[in-house]
């Protein structure tokens, strides 16, 4: 049993610097920051240059800002696809959906990322609509680097030329990061390419004769309502690492959202599969570290409204793993819960630590593969599965495979 998660507004502290200091006043650091030390961080005095006692407070303290969503944050499927695309969705009486992470090009190599986009396109049958995948839902760092208006033409619109989806996303912490120069505005081109108040088509990908129109998503954190199940997107922030569900100055907006949607769902009944997407990992063994203090947010969330997820999904390690955990969150019962990491969409493949069953806690290390690759996600009434496809060289064959049972919680 896990205990219930600590609120998410944290204790004041003293702020962190927004400039850099002088060292002449001070006697100089020994190291790049002062977390390096044998002593534990609950021992620790707080820094006087950070005024914090850990690198992971000092980025929760110098978190980016979260922009309000639109209206109720809430989506319906027919407004993306349209009701025909919806009906023949619920005539076949199951839902798809592809997700994917970390895309952007690495080095100006996107060879990977192309073949991933091909595969994914090879799940469409332009005669049987209903059976095939509803869209994409990109799990973060659409682009990276500077110049992100420029950028996105070849890194976003070439690479997905053919596919023939729709494609949503939830921001990662490059489609935040700020260049005073070049993207002084945290997020700016993630909203016009994907929060757009109307569809259109942008320079982007007209200027290269491709059509893909701009996304009309309420903002960073959304709601998909859909046959089958619901997906909740969330924006985990700019650092590196931990992810961070609260915004700059501890901004509790987002955090309260998705508390009162998940309440939402649990008054009016809704026993669809629930499905949370961020971009930063709860869990991770490769690539970047776990982010349990979002973790904790999370299941804050989930115990306040009574409600589990069916599936936890992210990006941000350049790999793919699965773990299980079994804990009572949202309710009185044990529930067994997949948290998946799938951000091997094309960037530089990262290694990861083999898996073989490993305990971790109240979490099972399930399985990992270095490589890349894409998630297709089933749901019905009754279950959801998440199949991993390698795509790795160009060879799109199935890796692993887990099958929740939507009222029991029950994985197989």
């Amino acid at each position: 049993m896990v205990k219930k998660a600590t609120s998410s507004k944290r204790p004041a502290k003293k702020a962190a610097p927004s400039t850099p200091r002088k060292s002449g006043s001070r006697t100089p650091l020994r190291f790049a920051h002062p977390f390096f030390t044998t002593t534990a961080p609950a021992n620790r005095a707080v820094s006087a240059v950070t005024g914090t006692t850990r690198m992971s407070e000092f980025a929760a303290e110098n978190l980016g800002p979260i922009p309000a969503s639109r209206a109720d944050a809430v989506m319906d499927l027919k407004d993306v696809i349209g009701a025909p695309g919806v009906n023949d969705i619920k005539n076949a009486g199951a839902i798809k959906f592809h997700f994917i992470g970390d895309s952007g090009r690495d080095g100006g190599n996107n060879l990977p990322q192309e073949q991933v986009a091909d595969a994914m396109t090879t799940d469409y049958d332009p005669a049987a609509h209903g059976h095939s995948p509803a869209l994409l839902v990109h799990l973060g760092d659409v682009i990276y680097g500077h110049r992100k208006s420029a950028l996105y033409r070849d890194e976003f619109y070439r690479p997905y030329m053919k596919y023939p989806g729709k494609i949503m996303a939830i921001a990662g912490n490059h489609d935040g990061e700020m260049f005073k120069e070049t993207d002084p505005v945290s997020l700016k081109e993630f909203l016009n390419n994907f929060c757009a108040t109307t569809a259109v088509l942008p320079d982007a990908a007209g200027g290269v004769r491709i059509f893909r129109e701009t996304m009309t998503q309420p903002g960073v954190y959304w709601m998909l309502s859909a046959p089958f199940i619901n997906i909740i997107g969330l924006y985990s922030n700019i650092a590196e690492g931990p992810g961070n569900l609260l915004g700059k100055g501890q901004d509790e907006r987002q955090m309260k959202w998705l508390t009162k949607t998940l309440k939402a769902l649990k008054q009016s009944g809704d026993n669809r599969a629930l499905v949370v997407a961020t971009h930063h990992p709860p869990f991770s063994s490769g690539g970047h570290s776990s982010s349990r203090e979002m973790l904790a947010q999370l299941d804050q969330a989930c115990a306040d409204a009574g409600v589990a997820p069916h599936a936890m999904l992210a990006g941000h390690s350049h790999n793919y793993q699965r773990y299980t955990r079994t804990a009572r969150i949202g309710g009185s019962s044990s529930v067994q819960i997949p948290y998946l990491v799938a951000g091997c969409g094309g960037h530089a493949a990262s290694a990861v630590t083999p898996a073989h069953g490993q305990q971790m806690g109240d979490t099972v290390f399930e399985k990992s593969m270095q490589g890349f690759g894409y998630l297709l996600l089933t749901a019905t009434a009754a279950k959801v599965s998440i199949e991993m496809v390698r795509t790795t060289d160009g060879v799109k064959q199935p890796f692993d495979k887990v099958t929740i049972d939507i009222a029991s919680h029950a994985i197989s």
